[in-house]
């Protein structure tokens, strides 16, 4: 076990040198923030330049969630083998790189392929970072804050992306919106060799290359047969394709139940708080994301509002969250867990209802009031699952415990965008359009656009207006569906979250240790 002293025996958690840490950390989380966010502005662009089909333009979006959720918690628990410093370090040094790669991707496949070397890069980020505050942070009153600006970093990352990335698509070429990473993966390395503390497990055991191998494949398997089924309908493949990856996971849960050191401790999915906090997390990002990667095409080619005003339009979405972020710790010691995560779902819910109200020419204040109301309540579930995630492992397993949360947001991200993208895609793809419509019009909205570039005005006209009539009724039709998805889940997270708290704990001081009421005691995770 790793001691919780520094050199001079003063507890770690006491060092003035861990805020400057955390400085360093939350650039790791500005660089995926940024990058998840500015492709959604950069994706009208991307299709005229490489004119991918429908289901390439899903791939391009989610495959990166797919590799990521596939990859998370092998990739937290590789650092708490290897050292999380040299993970987090190793993996932005690759991210810049293929952000390089990303940006001049000349075909549709090479740009799949270049977003699937990211999600392996980005594995490597965020478990670092969380397991690393939870390291850092032995104050319980303290790591909350630290999650909190976490948490609001990548907010500020969504709001900051869109922003930066319209004024480069305004200017410059698609491919630029990829190219801002580079110096902040630059600042991060260099600062980040010199001021990070490295953490390990003390006794790691090896890295079980099977484990990481099936879950990979389950993963892979389940997603792709939930996203094609929703796509095109059920067929040989995606029952194939689920058949396999349901197996890969029964294989590897049953693996890791007999490793002396496993990849995943599958015992904390019996501690109700845990599973209570991740299926919360899952469930919020599934009711948002497929709407989220719409929206930005709403606002450019529904509204015809320019990249960086459309940007600057989603803004309160990240300030709601910045804000809720903050304090969302202190509001679920004050109140309760419970009550803080479902009013946060549920204020996420009531938010996606009032977006059904929406269509060609909804006013902002209609839009600004919804996505206020997601930012906040977001920053209030995020924060606080993340917190108990973390809360319920020793130290010496929070990278696979940051990895569990970050999967069940990336896989949440990957299923909404196969479920509610799909409910998008599907209906504008049934509308009518005039005589002479071209068949890349049904594609996309975007390839209407530029179909209708190339038309007499009289039928490019009818042409938009019947296409973008289609699209908002999609985006209606998930919004609907996404309000009941987080209205259900807050339900179902005021159940399994009964009589959980967040730890009260300040382990940087002496006192008698305290047993966290709805779970068991996790471990000494000061030892």
């Amino acid at each position: 076990m790793t001691s919780a002293l520094g050199k001079a025996g003063t507890p770690a958690t006491r060092r003035p040198s861990r805020w400057l840490a955390l400085s360093v950390l939350i650039l790791a989380v500005l660089l995926v923030a940024v990058d998840s966010t500015v492709l959604g502005l950069a994706t009208p662009y991307i299709s005229e330049d490489l004119n991918p089909s429908g289901t390439q333009l899903l791939w391009i979006g989610d495959v990166y969630s797919f590799v990521l959720a596939g990859l998370l918690v092998s990739m937290g628990s590789l650092g708490d083998r290897v050292g999380r410093k040299r993970v987090l370090l190793l993996g932005a040094a690759g991210f810049g790189a293929i952000s390089v790669l990303t940006a001049y991707a000349s075909t549709p496949e090479m740009m799949i392929f270049a977003r699937a070397l990211l999600g392996v890069a980005g594995a490597t980020l965020m478990p670092a970072t969380l397991a690393l505050i939870r390291n850092l942070f032995d104050d319980a009153r303290e790591r909350s804050v630290a999650i909190g600006v976490w948490g609001a970093t990548a907010s500020a990352g969504m709001a900051a992306g869109p922003m930066l990335g319209g004024l480069l698509l305004e200017h410059f070429w698609w491919g630029s919106v990829f190219l801002i990473n580079l110096p902040v993966m630059a600042v991060l390395i260099v600062i980040g060799g010199k001021l990070l503390p490295e953490s390990r497990n003390p006794a790691p055991g090896p890295w079980d290359l099977t484990g990481v191998a099936l879950s990979m494949a389950g993963m892979f398997g389940l997603v792709y047969a939930l996203k094609e089924t929703a796509a095109h309908g059920f067929g040989l493949a995606p029952l194939a394709a689920a058949v396999l990856g349901t197996a890969a996971l029964y294989l590897f849960v049953g693996r890791q139940r007999t490793l002396a050191v496993p990849l995943l401790d599958i015992g904390l999915f019996r501690h109700r708080g845990f599973s209570g906090a991740v299926l919360a997390d899952m469930l919020t990002i599934l009711g948002l994301s497929g709407l989220v990667f719409f929206l930005s095409q709403f606002l450019q080619l529904v509204q015809g509002r320019g990249p960086f005003e459309a940007g600057l339009a989603e803004l309160p979405t990240a300030v709601g969250a910045i804000a809720a972020g903050l304090v969302a710790g202190r509001a679920a010691r004050r109140f309760s867990v419970r009550t803080v995560v479902c009013g946060g779902l549920a204020v996420i819910g009531l938010a996606l209802a009032l977006l059904t109200a929406i269509d060609e020419s909804t006013g902002y204040p209609l839009l600004l009031t919804a996505l206020l109301m997601v930012g906040l309540g977001a920053g209030c579930s995020f924060t606080v699952t993340a917190d108990v995630i973390l809360s319920s492992v020793p130290k010496e397993q929070a990278g696979a415990a940051a990895g569990v949360s970050e999967t069940a947001y990336e896989l949440g991200a990957a299923l909404g965008i196969a479920l509610l993208g799909s409910i998008v895609t599907g209906t504008y793809q049934g509308f009518t359009g005039p005589a002479g419509t071209p068949a890349a019009a049904h594609e996309s909205l975007s390839g209407a656009v530029e179909a209708a570039s190339r038309l007499p005005a009289d039928t490019a006209a009818a042409l938009l207006e019947a296409a973008r009539t289609s699209f908002v009724d999609g985006i209606v039709l998930a919004s609907g569906a996404g309000a009941v998805i987080l209205l259900t889940a807050a339900v179902v997270a005021w159940f399994l979250l009964r009589g959980q708290e967040l730890d009260q704990r300040d382990r940087g001081r002496p006192g008698p240790p305290q047993v966290l009421r709805g779970r068991r005691p996790a471990g000494r995770s000061g030892s």
